[in-house]
């Protein structure tokens, strides 16, 4: 079985800073996309990172613009895991943060576009 597993979460305060870790187990984890997307409590889910699964030299990262600048994906493959490197954390960015994979095309931003979800792991800024 496909698991993704998320930890970092935490309650931090404006401006301060949260790694979220997701370690990928039961899949070929260098063959997929992987992504961060949040739901914010009485939100819809908002994608919020991604990045390929391109060897590092060709690798790409991308952001929704409500993080951009202050967020940052990585990956190791070696090891299965992405995360997701918060700084300058604000009241907004609250919600529960789940690590997606298995990118089935279309829009990186549509739920439906990702085949496995983790359980998630909740950040609150406050």
């Amino acid at each position: 079985d496909v698991q993704l597993v998320e930890s970092g979460g935490g309650l931090v305060q404006p401006g301060e800073s949260l790694r979220l870790s997701c370690v990928a187990s039961g899949i070929t984890f260098s063959r997929h996309d992987m992504s961060w997307v949040r739901q914010a409590p009485g939100k819809e889910v908002e994608w919020v990172a991604g990045i390929t699964s391109l060897p590092s030299l060709f690798r790409a990262a991308s952001y929704a613009d409500s993080v951009k600048g202050r967020f940052a994906i990585s990956r190791d493959n070696a090891n299965k895991m992405v995360w997701l490197q918060m700084n300058s954390l604000k009241p907004e960015d609250t919600g529960m943060y789940y690590c997606a994979g298995g990118y089935k095309g279309g829009s990186y931003l549509a739920p439906s576009a990702w085949t496995y979800w983790g359980q998630g792991t909740q950040v609150t800024v406050s």
